[in-house]
């Protein structure tokens, strides 16, 4: 299969090495134009994993039967837009990010738009990957026209297993936005790997009392002790882990919260309820990034 990569940080470069193993086309598309990226993963299936990929090639990219994307949620709907015209318009479009609501933002496309959820953990350090985590990934259909695609999590879950095609992928995705609500921003909060958050259950009931009302009113229903339980039960499993928000933040780059908690607050308003204690969190990112964006915050970064 022909398959373009666009962005590659870590889940993207683990991507590209896990699809190679199963002889792929692949190229990486990257943001500043180059003709190869190199890929090196720390624990990848128990070795480490070195090789160079194609990049930014434009035949390759009209050709792809797969745009699988790896951006961060606030990178992805510009990156799409400027390369809608260079697809084919029959190639499907995976959206793997945190967060929800970028594919608002696109321009009107013809292509089949999936979206896919994954606790796989990664993280890059001196542009080595390590592979901290094996995890889940859930794959489903936005648009009708992807309702058919689902021999896709087949071809992925060879790749890097494990892959679940689900007919409902909203559901999911709102289960692990709840737990990006909570962990992203707290972990933040108090400067803490994500076991560090065992110490704040009350607060941790607050924000889960709210995206419970929320989620209710988007017609996602669970009981509240599940949500609750299933965000602790998150958090235990990767007490060692440090999280997206809290790397972006120390490192001194924009963050997801506006695709995160921004988006909950969203469908709150909508609904007309007040959620106060994710608006507290929200607030203390938004200022937290202000200290380091003197500029626009779109200027931060290459979608590397």
């Amino acid at each position: 299969m022909k398959i373009t990569i666009l962005g590659c940080g870590a889940i993207g470069k683990l991507w590209l090495a896990a699809l190679s193993q199963q002889n792929h086309s692949l190229q990486a598309w990257l943001r500043v134009p180059q003709p190869l990226i190199s890929a090196q993963i720390e624990n990848f299936n128990g070795k480490v994993f070195h090789q160079r990929f194609l990049a930014n090639d434009e035949k390759h990219l009209a050709e792809s039967e797969l745009l699988l994307v790896c951006l961060k949620a606030w990178q992805v709907s510009d990156a799409i837009n400027n390369l809608a015209a260079k697809l084919s318009p029959y190639c499907p479009i995976l959206l793997l990010h945190n967060g929800m609501g970028s594919q608002e933002e696109f321009l009107p496309l013809p292509n089949p738009i999936l979206l896919g959820v994954t606790t796989h953990g990664a993280y890059r350090k001196n542009d080595i990957v390590y592979h901290k985590s094996q995890g889940m990934t859930h794959i489903g259909s936005v648009t009708t026209n992807a309702d058919k695609l689902s021999g896709l999590a087949d071809i992925l879950h060879h790749a890097l297993p494990d892959v679940a095609w689900h007919n409902e992928i909203h559901v999911i995705s709102w289960m692990k936005l709840a737990v990006n609500c909570v962990i992203n921003p707290l972990t933040v909060m108090y400067d803490c790997n994500n076991g560090g958050l065992l110490n704040h259950r009350a607060q941790i009931q607050l924000l889960c009392d709210e995206i419970h009302q929320v989620m209710e009113h988007d017609d996602i229903h669970t009981t509240k002790q599940t949500l609750i339980d299933y965000v602790m039960n998150v958090i235990e499993q990767t007490s060692e882990n440090y999280s997206s928000m809290l790397q972006d933040i120390r490192a001194q780059r924009h963050t997801e919260i506006d695709y995160i908690t921004g988006f909950l607050l969203r469908r709150a308003r909508i609904h007309g309820l007040p959620a106060a204690e994710n608006t507290t969190v929200y607030h203390y990112i938004k200022r937290k990034e202000e200290e380091y964006e003197c500029l626009s915050p779109y200027l931060s970064g290459s979608w590397q």
